[in-house]
């Protein structure tokens, strides 16, 4: 993909992020994060968000995906985290992206909230969600790497309603997570809530 990075929202070039991220992670999560990317800047070009931001925001979405737990925890113990005893239970699926985050910004040196909040959300979702936040979560879910039943129909809703695919994608999340009998974080109860339930 060729994209020109103006500057404001990051002091790397595409290319330079692009290796500081695959760096941090295994070859097969980077070709994830790839077919992210891909999806996000197509989606933001179809609903009118910035396809730099959605770009830098995607590559940089899984990039504590494979820290390890001590290195998690130590960063939300002398972190700035709500109820950390709450989050210390949760594992890598909630931590690499709302911990994760900080990781981007710190190491990365991206100080920009709307890219970073994409990032912290992309795998719970909130009931408030920006046009941002929303891409990057549905485009995690159906970047074409991803092959589960029912995720052509959810790229179908992507392209044509940003509302409805987070709804579908939080549903079947949600479902997926009950059937395994997960422990379902907050933040996702209060995005099937909003978004599936309708409840304002």
């Amino acid at each position: 993909m060729l994209m020109k990075y103006s500057n404001k929202y990051t002091a790397m070039d595409r290319e330079a992020l692009m290796q500081a991220v695959q760096m941090r992670m295994s070859e097969r999560r980077f070709k994830h994060v790839l077919g992210v990317e891909e999806t996000a800047v197509a989606l933001a070009e179809r609903f009118g968000e910035s396809p730099e931001k959605a770009s830098i925001a995607a590559l940089t979405h899984d990039y504590a995906k494979e820290r390890s737990d001590e290195e998690f925890q130590l960063a939300i113990e002398q972190g700035d985290y709500e109820n950390k005893t709450e989050l210390l239970k949760y594992g890598n699926a909630i931590w690499h992206g709302l911990v994760g985050a900080d990781f981007v910004a710190r190491e990365l040196e991206i100080a920009d909230e709307e890219i970073l909040n994409a990032i912290r959300l992309h795998t719970t979702g909130a009931a408030e969600m920006t046009l941002l936040d929303k891409i990057i979560y549905v485009a995690d879910y159906i970047e074409p790497g991803r092959n589960f039943p029912g995720v052509e129909d959810a790229r179908v809703i992507a392209f044509s309603d940003l509302d409805q695919a987070v709804a579908f994608e939080t549903k079947h999340t949600l479902a997926h997570l009950v059937e395994a009998e997960n422990p379902v974080y907050p933040k996702t109860i209060e995005t099937y809530n909003r978004w599936v339930a309708g409840i304002q």
